[in-house]
């Protein structure tokens, strides 16, 4: 999944960077209003950590840009201020949680477990695959109900092609979804990944979930048992 951070304070957003990249997020971080802005709308995210006091276009101004663009992406007011006044103006204004800095990662990654849980976007609460079955919210993969133990990169992988199911998806699409935009390293880790995920979702099962697409990518078989 994809977190924007947009924090002015480089410190804060490399911590909460390193948080959610340990559980298997693709993070981008600008340190404008204005270029987080473009994210969110242009490029799009699954969750908004987001600062209130930045130059140019402020937290409370980039709340009511997003929302009147439509975009309604969960969004995480993450800041210095702490007074009642600011965090009821960023509820109101679009926000839909608040939490003060310092602050827990504990507690960061549960606010966020807790929105994504209560997000109402179109895509589906679980994503299933023949007896393959992702749940975003709880980071939960099993199959035929039995859980299956994935690595944090392992299971971005898996989601990405998962959100794709049916259609082939080429592994440079992967590496920007699960890597980054400036990961320059060798294409082919994300065959080394597939390899994983098969001896974890396949292999035991007897099944043959991820199929190859020679010369394209990998595609998802939804019908797969």
């Amino acid at each position: 999944m994809r977190a924007l951070i947009v924090d002015d304070d480089v410190h804060a957003a490399e911590t909460v960077r390193r948080t959610l990249a340990t559980d298997g997020w693709n993070v981008v971080v600008t340190h404008t209003g204005v270029d987080g802005l473009w994210q969110a709308t242009e490029v799009g995210c699954d969750v908004i950590v987001l600062d209130i006091m930045m130059p140019g276009l402020n937290g409370f101004q980039f709340l009511a840009r997003l929302r009147e663009a439509g975009v309604w992406t969960p969004v995480l007011m993450l800041t210095a201020k702490d007074g009642e006044w600011d965090q009821a103006e960023a509820l109101d204004t679009g926000a839909d949680d608040y939490l003060t800095k310092p602050f827990s990662v504990v507690v960061l990654k549960a606010r966020i477990r807790a929105l994504l849980r209560r997000a109402t976007t179109a895509r589906p609460a679980v994503l299933e695959a023949g007896g393959l079955t992702l749940d975003p919210a709880q980071r939960i993969v099993a199959r035929d109900g039995e859980p299956i133990t994935l690595t944090p990169r392992e299971y971005a992988v898996l989601e990405h092609l998962m959100r794709n199911a049916g259609t082939v998806v080429a592994k440079s699409d992967i590496l920007r979804s699960v890597w980054d935009f400036n990961y320059e390293g060798d294409e082919n880790i994300v065959e080394v990944y597939v390899g994983y995920l098969r001896k974890r979702i396949d292999v035991p099962f007897g099944t043959w979930t991820i199929e190859t697409v020679r010369g394209a990518g990998y595609r998802i078989d939804e019908t797969s048992s």
